[in-house]
């Protein structure tokens, strides 16, 4: 599709959403604070859609995510805060100063020394610490990830992954010894160290620690439901059933 259709497409957007807020009673009602939470859904949504791989559904919750961005500027332009142009035109003037490998004669070997060139760059800006551009409302194992990745920019990191695989069994080791204590807000702590670690290790295996897991939780998903309902064929409650029963069934599925 051309340029020319694609700015078509996007101006009826426009417009479409000037007349929701004009005339639908939903609409005319919405806030920041009122569209957040489902922002958020619809980001969760599109990113289901991608781990299936389903790019019709991709396509279909990018529109969604799209509207809300449009929905936040004409909210904007209502109070003369921001419109869509100065919301486009912020992030054209970021990338390109961020890109000086691109708009200037700055010159990069790698996707690393970007990545290096970027996190220095945001601290000339006027930014305190390479962190603050980690949201506080992230889930925690995202967060962690991110963290990581922001400190590697600006150097602080481990050079090779076996030093990261010592990392994590020291504190495997230190979780132990809590655990054998019985101090539970201590195990808490050296549980999370745990964790932080092994998402610091995935990173050097080149794994995404949320998709990994994702990817596992819709595993045990398919293998459970299908222990539910060979179960439901036998009319026998899974609570009624000992291990060895639903073992036999846990194995089959494995094996689908």
């Amino acid at each position: 599709m051309s340029k020319e259709l694609q700015l078509k497409a996007f101006e009826r957007l426009l417009i479409i959403m000037d007349e929701l807020r004009e005339q639908c009673p939903w609409d005319k009602k919405q806030t920041l604070q009122t569209l957040r939470h489902l922002t958020i859904e619809e980001t969760y949504e599109l990113g289901d859609a991608i781990l299936d791989n389903d790019l019709n559904e991709v396509k279909k919750e990018l529109g969604d995510l799209l509207l809300h961005i449009v929905f936040y500027a004409k909210i904007g332009s209502e109070t003369n805060d921001f419109d869509m142009a100065d919301v486009c035109n912020e992030i054209c003037d970021k990338l390109i100063h961020r890109h000086p490998h691109i708009y200037s004669d700055i010159k990069v070997k790698d996707e690393e020394e970007v990545k290096q060139n970027w996190e220095k760059l945001k601290l000339k800006e006027g930014k305190k610490s390479v962190l603050e551009g980690v949201p506080r409302s992230l889930p925690a194992l995202v967060k962690a990830s991110r963290i990581q990745d922001k400190v590697k920019g600006v150097g602080f990191d481990w050079e090779e992954s076996h030093q990261v695989w010592d990392k994590v069994q020291e504190e495997l080791e230190e979780l132990q010894v809590e655990v054998k204590a019985g101090d539970q807000d201590k195990i808490e702590a050296e549980f999370g160290d745990v964790l932080f670690s092994m998402i610091n290790y995935a990173r050097f295996l080149n794994v995404n620690p949320e998709d990994a897991l994702e990817r596992t939780n819709k595993k045990f998903i398919k293998r459970f439901q299908y222990l539910e309902s060979k179960a439901a064929e036998m009319g026998k409650p899974l609570m009624d059933m000992t291990l060895a029963e639903m073992d036999v069934f846990w194995n089959e599925a494995k094996k689908q």
